[in-house]
């Protein structure tokens, strides 16, 4: 079973830069799709950036511009770049893995979520 460690949340200033990172327990190559979702208190979990094996990559439209997904399959490592935060980006961020691009969460590996918050 693959195992997801997510690192590098914390707190910064509206307009400031984070840079998240998601380390697989094994080979990531395998896993067509890569993908960051988030969660803020009292909201459903949303999908924020996926990224597949072949380079193709969706945004939520809240991010586009703003964040950057990508993949380093030599490091088994994922990452979500984010620049430009708002207070409304404050969220747990949960990495998430698996065989299919953009499939439905039930069917996705997860790591255990990294805190961030975004101060006004």
């Amino acid at each position: 079973q693959v195992q997801l460690v997510e690192s590098g949340g914390g707190l910064v200033q509206a307009g400031g830069s984070l840079r998240l990172s998601c380390a697989a327990s094994e080979n990531i190559f395998s896993m067509n799709s890569m993908a960051w979702y988030r969660q803020a208190p009292g909201k459903q979990r949303e999908l924020v950036a996926a990224v597949s094996s072949g380079g193709g990559k969706k945004y939520s439209d809240s991010v586009k511009g703003r964040f950057t997904i990508s993949r380093d399959s030599a490091k088994n490592t994922a990452y979500l770049q984010m620049n430009s935060l708002k207070p409304e980006d404050s969220a747990v961020y949960y990495c998430a893995a698996g065989s299919v691009f953009l499939a439905n969460p039930r069917d996705l590996y997860w790591g255990q979520g990294t805190q961030v918050t975004v101060s006004s």
